[in-house]
């Protein structure tokens, strides 16, 4: 359980030092950390907004991804077992939903451009398959 506990605290300081970053704006634009759909990574103020917008619930998730790793460690047995189980789902339905929020607010900025495969995701690697050979 240590190595588990252990792991929750690094993805805490992972998360909520992306967050911070993401919240003053010097989260560098990448493919690592950070919100980073087609739309976010299109230019460095997308890259910006996105993950300004996602900043907060990130570091919600870290705080959360903490309790949970200081709660397996201090903790033992089933009870906390399942306690940190669901701490780490709520923790990961927080950075999903923050994630959501900043590709939509990006969307509304630059909407992405799918090529022939429609109006998905767009980021589908293979869209453009979806051209017509010349």
């Amino acid at each position: 359980m240590f190595v588990v506990a252990l792991v929750l605290l690094v993805l805490a300081v992972v998360a909520i030092a992306t967050g911070v970053l993401g919240l003053t704006g010097r989260l560098p634009r990448n493919r690592f950390v950070g919100v980073h759909t087609e739309a976010a990574l299109a230019s460095d103020q997308t890259f910006r907004i996105a993950n300004r917008v996602a900043a907060p619930t990130s570091v919600a998730a870290g705080a959360l991804l903490f309790a949970g790793g200081l709660v397996l460690l201090s903790a033992s047995g089933v009870v906390a077992v399942a306690l940190t189980a669901g701490v780490a789902l709520v923790a990961l339905f927080t950075l999903g939903a923050g994630a959501n929020a900043a590709a939509a607010a990006v969307d509304r900025l630059a909407p992405v451009q799918t090529g022939g495969c429609g109006s998905a995701c767009g980021a589908c690697s293979l869209r453009d398959a979806c051209e017509p050979a010349n």
